[in-house]
């Protein structure tokens, strides 16, 4: 059997990793300023992760939902203090786009209503409901184009206004700072005119900080720099360091009723004993405030290196969470930084590179970062 071939590869294996770096089959060592899509929170092979999940395999890595998990219990309490939504409820699933599947569902349970507001260049997941929240037509497929999704510009609260005042609008999902998308970001006076909108309707708000949460903006959440409470937010990606994982927090409008919401998988003993441990790194290293402050550094740095090169039309983000827009097509300068720089970073679109390096960065590694990207694009 050979793999079904969907995804264009590097030719590169990586073979293990450390904080934030990463090392290839053959021993070079790479810069990781991309963390496996923003997944990597507190760094490769942390000792203390490693030792939680080694620590809870060894004793018990799954049982069902049908019995009672005290890591779950624990997880949902650590959670909800240290992202300040402790009234807040907890369902947990296994990935991002089954957080938007479930948050969605809910959503249409709540108010009985099918019609989804998305963002022009949103990115939601890849099943069903929440691929066709994605606007991007070429991998929504025909069973899922099924007619239950607007997707409107970007801070336009007007066409927002108008769509919802027809009162058929089940729920807006919202990533405040969009990451396929190009790290284009939501402003306060949309999200706060658009809650109040929402209110006023019966309509869900629902924040989708799968890639722009956990502490990768500065804050915990992304739309917490916007002064808005959503309805419901969906975060993965970061939550686990790399364990398949994915959460949805619930505000208190909404009542729980049994089987609404299910899954096998979800919130396992293996992965809450994981994510308890990324929790622990993040408070006990400062990993939130060192996102904002080394953020704000290579975007400073950025800014400076933007005036000395004809190529960067602009740089767009928040904390570790970064989008260099080019005059050019990001291939050559993403590939010279691989193969000559030894630097992982992401992409969108045709001509934005994207930065989501682990929360741990430090300012040593911008540094090198900044004079390796100031070499690619001379």
């Amino acid at each position: 059997m050979e793999l079904f071939d969907v995804y264009p590869l590097f030719d590169i294996t990586i073979d293990k990793g450390k904080g934030c770096h990463v090392w290839d089959s053959e021993g070079k060592e790479y810069l990781d300023f991309y963390g496996g899509h923003a997944v990597i929170s507190v760094g490769h092979a942390h000792p203390h992760y490693v030792d939680a999940i080694s620590t809870q395999v060894a004793k018990l890595g799954f049982y069902s939902n049908s019995v009672q998990n005290p890591l779950q219990e624990a997880f949902a309490s650590r959670l909800g203090k240290a992202c300040g939504y402790q009234d807040y409820q907890l369902f947990l699933i296994n990935s991002g786009a089954e957080a938007n599947e479930n948050a969605l569902k809910l959503a249409s349970f709540y108010n009985g209503r099918t019609r989804i507001l998305s963002l022009e260049k949103a990115f939601h997941g890849r099943t069903s409901l929440a691929v066709e929240a994605t606007a991007n037509p070429k991998i929504i497929a025909p069973v899922n184009a099924n007619g239950h999704v607007t997707y409107l510009p970007i801070d336009d609260i007007a066409a927002w206004r108008r769509e919802i005042e027809k009162d058929d609008v089940c729920a807006c999902i919202i990533e405040c700072i969009q990451g396929v998308g190009g790290i284009r970001m939501v402003q306060a006076d949309f999200l706060q005119q658009l809650k109040t909108l929402c209110e006023a309707h019966n309509t869900v708000l629902i924040c989708d900080e799968i890639q722009c949460g956990y502490g990768r903006s500065g804050k915990f959440f992304a739309h917490q720099w916007l002064g808005v409470k959503p309805d419901i937010i969906t975060v993965a990606k970061g939550i686990c360091n790399g364990f398949p994982m994915g959460a949805v927090l619930i505000s208190p409008k909404f009542s729980p009723v049994y089987g609404q919401l299910g899954t096998t998988f979800g919130g396992n003993h293996l992965a809450c004993a994981g994510a308890l441990a990324v929790l622990d790194i993040i408070e006990d290293e400062d990993l939130i405030n060192n996102a904002r402050s080394v953020g704000d550094y290579l975007i400073s740095e950025l800014r400076k290196l933007q005036g000395e090169t004809v190529h960067i039309i602009d740089i767009r983000g928040r904390g570790l969470m970064i989008g260099i827009e080019l005059d050019i097509p990001y291939k050559e300068p993403r590939l010279r930084l691989i193969k000559e720089e030894h630097i992982f970073t992401g992409c969108s679109g045709t001509n934005v590179i994207r930065l989501l390096p682990p929360l741990c960065v430090s300012r040593n590694d911008a540094d090198r970062f900044i004079s390796s990207f100031k070499k690619v694009l001379q």
